[in-house]
């Protein structure tokens, strides 16, 4: 009897120590995972001038979240070389959680322009989401007799080759770079305008100087709501509700992948898996305030949200279409 006492006894003090060492190791390794909360500071790097949609999205983004996890974020414009600046210097800095990228569509399109980039596009970040996009649209100049695709094709080909342009706010831009995919898979010939600001490209429409363009449908929606030039074609998955009789390229029968200007935050590679899943979580709570929806859909932008991967996917397909796109045009920026 004394025995099976001893035995029980001798059990139960086995299993208390054993959730003892249980609970203690769980709390130290809790304890050893970094803290959003416990950052202190932050500062979103933006390679994009003060003023322009990256940047606006990225403070709205950054007062958001700063009052949610208690944390002082400074908006930091680091411009230069078509964004390279500020994204190296995010890629050299250390995976603390402290510094984080505010990238958009020129970090695939750059990283697939240059092969003496200082870092890789894949392999020194972690994505940590996908905040919102605003398709390309294809735009003309009102005496343009063109009314869809098709018309835009036939007026094309019965003009003198090269007569008929087309204006992009750079070389290398997603607009220069799509209207090339464009002329690649449709073989027309159309003679390329480079400007240095979407904003002047879009009053040379108006004026009827620029023929045509591939535009961010913010940039442009007014003008075509104000009947000032004429919208022929979306590049995204599906119609737009502003605009719901244009249809979408695929719809006009133009075989290129939709298109989209996108925005996004990413750190420098190995950020800790819990800063990850935190700063995702975090960000998608801002995303899904009603006042943050409201605000992002006034600059033009649908706000997306979702996991790390979606952003990741974006990138790594991106850089695929658009290397093949310059390999095929033979394109270059200097």
């Amino acid at each position: 009897m004394y025995l099976n006492i001893l035995c029980n006894l001798n059990m139960r003090i086995y299993i208390l120590l054993f959730l003892y060492f249980l609970i203690t190791n769980t709390q130290a390794q809790s304890q050893s995972q970094p803290n959003l909360n416990s950052l202190g500071s932050m500062q979103f790097i933006v390679p994009s001038s003060a003023g322009t949609t990256g940047d606006q999205l990225a403070r709205l983004i950054s007062s958001k979240l700063s009052s949610r996890i208690n944390a002082a974020i400074v908006v930091d414009n680091k411009v230069g070389a078509g964004g390279l600046i500020g994204i190296d210097y995010v890629a050299k800095s250390v995976p603390d959680g402290k510094t984080l990228l505010f990238s958009a569509t020129a970090f695939s399109t750059l990283s697939a322009l240059r092969n003496d980039l200082p870092y890789d596009p894949i392999k020194n970040f972690s994505p940590i989401i996908l905040l919102g996009t605003s398709p390309l649209v294809f735009v003309v100049t009102n005496s343009m007799p063109a009314k869809n695709m098709k018309e835009f094709f036939d007026y094309v080909n019965k003009q003198p080759i090269g007569s008929v342009n087309y204006a992009s706010p750079g070389v290398g831009s997603v607009h220069h770079l799509t209207s090339e995919m464009f002329l690649q898979e449709t073989g027309i010939k159309l003679t390329h305008v480079p400007y240095k600001a979407s904003a002047t490209l879009i009053n040379d429409i108006v004026a009827g100087h620029i023929q045509s363009a591939f535009v961010v449908l913010q940039t442009s929606s007014q003008m075509v709501l104000n009947g000032k030039m004429r919208m022929l074609a979306v590049l995204g998955q599906s119609r737009i509700s502003q605009f719901p009789s244009i249809p979408t390229m695929a719809e006009s029968g133009v075989p290129i992948p939709p298109i989209s200007a996108w925005f996004g935050i990413s750190a420098p590679a190995n950020l800790p898996s819990s800063l990850v899943i935190q700063l995702n979580n975090e960000i998608n709570q801002v995303l899904n305030m009603p006042e943050t929806r409201a605000a992002i859909s006034k600059m033009g932008v649908e706000p997306v949200g979702g996991k790390p991967e979606k952003l990741e996917m974006l990138i790594k397909n991106e850089l695929k279409i658009w290397s093949q796109v310059v390999k095929k045009g033979d394109i270059a920026v200097d």
